[in-house]
């Protein structure tokens, strides 16, 4: 038994040193010095290569075929600046090797050094392959290209590698094939460089500079309309007809003929007018009265299509039928990027979350013997026989699957759960009879020494990052120590309880950092809701990247009980409006809404726009239901019913989880829960409908039970401590953010009174009032944005003057995502107006 034991303490020994040495090299104090040092030989590197185009002929006949070794001896009688060695170097890479591309090396090493100082965030096999592939192809190229005259000179500017290649192309293909080769390498390298290198190739192959070129002549170039000319009695009227694509279209639509034209207008189609033409020419003419007009179609074969139709009053109309290439091309626009607005945006790094290791994950051996044979003397003593046992080890609980033998009665083990804590010492057990899709019983043992599961273990996961999930979280491990992970955007709404201090806010914690680690803050918006006012204020710096609020609201974090009703009802209002852009749109859920968008088939002048995935938060909801009581149960229990297919998912946390909290309208409307250690087993059927939250060790110790699932899964939370998050909000919010954050529609209640402006004092006015009125009236465009960007003031002052400016009568009522009318059309008015208000 000591040898077994000297052996394993050897091999944690061994093991620690491996990770210790490990840690060295991944520290991010080793990775910056690394950097730097490859920054330093970097630039020696490029002062030697930029000297030798001054000093090179020089030196050339003191370092050409002399060791260097001998070079350093006569050190100090070469010109680079960079001594013997630099002048070695760059002849070495100038003449011999690859000539002036051979710059490229410099940019890759420049690309690492500032990858591991954390300056830039670049992909270093990509760059490895462009600098590769650059490096051979600029070696050709200059080489091909200064074939001739070469040797009056001391630089070889494609390097030898370059004229040898070159030449060896040249006798076997010739200088047209050699041109084409390089050409073709170049536009290869470019396309895998670039995307929109294809679409460019696709415009230049097609001659489509050409075509558009000619149009935009041609619309320069047209005849003005409403020429009249009179010719043997006849009058001919010129009608033009306009083209539609010569109307601006917006980015994100892309319009065919059938959505150009208005539905008063005709469209003539050539064909099925030619045959109604044939059939006119055939039917007998009848005398009929002035008013009616029977028309005759003929079709003018040529470049811009006319057709003419001729009236019995003797008018002849000209038409012009628009051809397809004067409709809108998506291609020439491509997809809509939803991310362009913060196309710089970069997500939080892993080194921002710390990894707590608390040792060696298995359990002593000794420990799982001695629990197995305690377990089944434990059930021997009760007359239970045990045909098999097997343990599995989690990060905080160890498994034991025991067989029972033919007759025993489950319900007998499963009375048996203080027994066998007891025989274990343990704090708590849980007893699983029997185990879903298995044949055998499971009882949950703590561990004596657990393990502090990390979010930085699970979110470096390679399930994690390597998942398609629309709304990926990633809470914690397993029993079984695997990355558990569910799509918020199936659950899709989410009920958390839990006493306190188990873990309940580390846990909402751990949900907003997995999905601030997946999603861009163009696909994803928060509504935090905080009576405490303590827990979601830290994320108050990313309002303006990733939160949600009401127009004109102070604080981006919801904490008053008034306030969150107001919200609530706000996000009711938005989830109406979007089920009415996917009515327009012939969309059933918001995937295919924003894909239709994205391929630029609906169009923002008609309200359209993308929509970002909201995810409301609720912390403390019993305290919410104990203060406002109805008023909040209802816009929850509308969300809860039919926000999902529009994008809006929502998560309850309460730590009081009885009957008058939780109702049955709650509970039918959120069938995916979370429950962390509660006090009763009456809590733990309240959460679960089942017993077993209350058998939890506590400390992040849950049961999840995810829609679909008929059992919930035991998982370990993983731990995200306040600085981490701090330092996440800190990463996120030093980035470029949109000008505001996200607004919620304005939400009326019964008294008449809106959410975000109160009764307004227009005694008490802003002293920018007047400037901001002449602003708004002058420009007749009613926007908190234009005062904010022209008198440089904040948004919360600006809303403020803009509900002045309402109350004064100058400005109409807010009108969601549109602008606000303006009232009064011109500065008399205006004047008259501000003179009575003093």
């Amino acid at each position: 038994m000591a040898k077994k034991t000297t052996a394993k303490q050897n091999t944690n020994n061994g093991e620690s040193k491996f990770k210790g040495i490990r840690n060295f090299f991944t520290s991010e104090r080793t990775r910056f010095i690394t950097g730097l040092v490859i920054s330093i030989v970097t630039i020696y590197v490029g002062l030697a290569l930029i000297s030798f185009f001054f000093t090179g002929g020089a030196d050339q006949s003191k370092i050409e075929n002399v060791p260097l070794s001998d070079l350093v001896i006569n050190r100090g009688s070469v010109e680079n600046w960079t001594g013997v060695r630099g002048a070695f170097l760059a002849d070495l890479l100038m003449n011999r090797w690859f000539g002036i591309s051979s710059f490229l090396i410099l940019f890759f090493l420049g690309s690492v050094g500032a990858k591991l100082m954390n300056l830039s965030r670049v992909s270093l096999l990509k760059r490895f392959l462009f600098s590769a592939a650059m490096l051979i192809w600029g070696s050709l190229f200059f080489a091909f290209i200064f074939i001739r005259g070469y040797e009056d000179t001391f630089i070889y500017l494609g390097g030898q590698h370059g004229y040898y290649l070159s030449e060896v192309m040249m006798n076997n293909i010739g200088i047209p094939g050699t041109v084409l080769l390089l050409v073709g390498l170049f536009l290869i390298i470019a396309i895998f460089t670039s995307k929109r290198t294809i679409p460019f190739l696709q415009n230049v192959f097609s001659f489509g500079w050409l075509k558009n070129r000619l149009r935009r002549e041609k619309n320069e170039t047209a005849e003005v309309p409403g020429v009249e000319k009179e010719e043997e009695g006849e009058t001919d009227v010129y009608v033009p007809v306009e083209k539609t694509a010569a109307i601006p279209q917006p980015a994100a639509y892309c319009e065919t003929m059938e959505e150009a034209v208005e539905p008063d207008e005709y469209v003539f189609d050539t064909e099925t007018e030619m045959r109604k033409a044939e059939e006119e020419k055939k039917r007998p003419v009848e005398k009929e009265s002035p008013q009616k007009n029977d028309f005759e179609f003929e079709v003018a074969r040529g470049d811009d299509p006319v057709v003419e139709a001729s009236v019995d009053g003797g008018t002849t109309f000209e038409v012009e039928v628009p051809e397809d290439e004067e409709t809108f091309d998506q291609s020439q626009l491509g997809k809509y990027d939803p991310r362009l607005d913060l196309s710089r945006y970069m997500f939080p790094t892993l080194d921002l979350l710390k990894f707590y290791d608390s040792g060696n994950v298995e359990v002593n051996r000794e420990e799982l013997e001695e629990n197995q044979q305690m377990i089944k003397q434990t059930l021997e003593d009760f007359g239970i026989n045990i045909a098999s046992i097997k343990a599995t080890v989690g990060p905080t609980v160890t498994l034991y699957e025991i067989i029972p033998e033919a007759g025993v009665r489950i319900s007998k083990i499963k009375n048996l759960e203080d027994d066998i804590a007891l025989s274990l010492s343990a704090l708590q057990i849980r007893i699983i009879a029997p185990m879903p899709g298995k044949g055998t019983i499971g009882i949950e043992v703590p561990n004596n020494k657990p393990q502090t599961v990390s979010m930085q273990s699970v979110v470096a996961s390679r399930k994690f990052q390597e998942c398609s999930y629309d709304l990926p979280v990633a809470i914690g491990k397993t029993i079984v120590n695997e990355v558990f992970m569910f799509d918020l955007c199936k659950t899709p709404h989410l009920l958390v309880a839990g006493a306190t201090g188990q873990g309940k806010s580390v846990g909402l914690n751990a949900i907003i950092t997995s999905l601030l680690y997946k999603k861009h803050p163009a696909e994803l918006k928060f509504v935090m809701v905080d009576p405490k006012q303590v827990e979601f204020s830290i994320y108050s710096k990313i309002e303006r990247h990733y939160l949600a609020k009401l127009p004109n609201a102070d604080k981006p974090i919801v904490t008053e009980p008034g306030d969150a009703v107001a919200t609530l009802n706000s996000l009711v209002i938005e989830m109406e409006n979007r089920y009415k852009l996917l009515v327009e749109a012939s969309a059933r859920n918001i995937k295919e809404y924003n894909e239709k968008f994205i391929s630029r088939r609906l169009n923002p002048e008609k309200g359209h726009r993308f929509l970002p995935y909201i995810v409301a938060i609720v912390d403390e909801f019993a305290d919410l239901i104990a203060t406002s009581g109805k008023e909040i149960e209802l816009p929850i229990s509308r969300i809860a019913a039919k926000a999902r297919a529009v994008g809006i998912h929502m998560i309850l946390a309460t730590q009081r989880p009885d009957t008058k909290v939780i109702t049955g309208t709650i509970k039918s409307n959120f069938p995916s829960r979370i429950a962390f250690k509660v006090m009763s087993q009456i809590d733990s059927r309240t959460i679960l409908d089942t017993p077993g939250a209350n058998r939890l060790i506590g400390k992040g110790d849950m049961l999840i039970l995810i829609t679909g699932s008929s059992e919930p899964t035991r998982v370990q939370c993983a731990f995200v401590d306040t600085p981490e998050v701090e330092d996440i909000v800190n990463y996120v919010g030093a980035q470029v953010a949109y000008p505001t954050a996200y607004l919620l529609p304005e939400y009326v209640g019964e008294g008449g009174e809106s959410s975000s402006a109160g009764s307004v004092d227009l005694s008490d006015r802003d002293p920018l009032f007047d400037e901001a009125a002449r602003l708004i009236v002058i420009q007749q465009q009613g926007s908190t944005s234009l005062i904010q960007r022209k008198f440089a003031i904040g948004y919360n002052r600006a809303g403020r003057l803009m509900d002045q400016l309402e109350a004064a009568g100058i400005v109409g009522p807010f009108e969601g995502s549109k602008a606000r009318q303006v009232l009064i059309q011109d500065e008399y008015g205006l004047e008259q107006l501000l003179n009575s208000l003093k």
